[in-house]
């Protein structure tokens, strides 16, 4: 079969028509919802599990989704709900964090991706408040056993989150211990900048989320995953050799940095698979990511 990357107009009209299936998909309904802060996007979807994946009796760990959409505020996470409700029927605790995005421009244009430092702040926040708020809205839960996972934009989440312990000693988010995670699944994740960059990743949103070009390389360090190794956390992205949204050069470049640091992240490569079905419950990439979370969870 002809490699999708040598044929650009094939690979973009799949993955327009993998995103239109993904994003066909009805919204699933959480049980609860819960406010870690007082911004209507400060809110997190809880899932109780439909199935017993660690058999019966075995609490459910906790798997926190991120949602993606280029940080920017036309997506929020309704369109990665059928994913959480996926992986509540294969038996995960689901909490699904909202958090602020970026608006649109004084001019009336597209939304810019991001705000910050409120994208990052939020992000932080929702993750401190989860243990207390997974106890009361997702019983018989084991939020010691929590994995994180994220798509795109919110794959860069992801891995920033599992890395606030090796932040610059200055940033606000910094923690002072690694964070109680058994592991992060960064599903086709924006996951370093600079090679995101030269790809012209989502226009540039790596650059919009950290304020343009005259803030980009202060702010960097403290954004960047590839700047923010070794975590010591047990990572692994998934990505698929189609994506025309996210390549694969991005996750091969974090792979290299951390490679550089001395960590071993995993990567899990998909054949023909783009940027949405990694999403989506009626692809077989999703029950791949749904694989890789209970490698860490159980």
């Amino acid at each position: 079969m002809p490699d999708a990357a040598a044929e650009p107009g094939t690979a973009a009209a799949r993955n327009a028509a993998e995103e239109a299936a993904a994003l066909s998909r009805p919204p699933v309904a959480p049980d609860s919802t819960a406010a870690y802060g007082d911004h209507p996007d400060q809110v997190i979807d809880f899932y109780v599990p439909r199935g017993t994946g660690g058999g019966p009796g075995v609490p459910a760990p906790v798997v926190a989704v991120l949602h993606g959409g280029a940080w920017r505020a036309p997506y929020d996470r309704r369109h990665v709900s059928p994913f959480a409700g996926f992986l509540a029927r294969r038996g995960f605790a689901v909490a699904s964090v909202e958090y602020r995005r970026g608006a649109r421009d004084g001019g009336g244009g597209d939304p810019v991706a991001g705000r910050w430092p409120d994208t990052f702040d939020d992000v932080a926040a929702a993750l401190d408040a989860l243990p207390g708020l997974a106890g009361r809205h997702l019983p018989g839960a084991d939020a010691r056993r929590t994995v994180l996972t994220g798509h795109s934009a919110g794959g860069h989440l992801a891995l920033w989150a599992a890395a606030r312990h090796v932040l610059p000693a200055d940033a606000p988010w910094r923690l002072d211990r690694p964070p109680s995670l058994r592991g992060v699944v960064a599903l086709a994740p924006i996951a370093d900048f600079e090679a995101a960059g030269k790809l012209d990743v989502c226009g540039g949103a790596a650059r919009q989320l950290l304020g343009g070009e005259e803030h980009y390389a202060e702010r960097r360090p403290y954004a960047d995953p590839a700047l923010l190794l070794p975590t010591g956390i047990a990572t692994t992205l998934v990505q698929g050799r189609a994506d025309v949204d996210v390549p694969q050069a991005v996750a091969e470049a974090y792979a290299d940095a951390a490679a550089r640091a001395g960590e071993v992240v995993g990567v899990t490569l998909l054949e023909d698979v783009g940027h949405f079905p990694l999403i989506d419950p009626a692809a077989d990439a999703c029950a791949v990511v749904a694989e890789e979370i209970a490698q860490l969870a159980w």
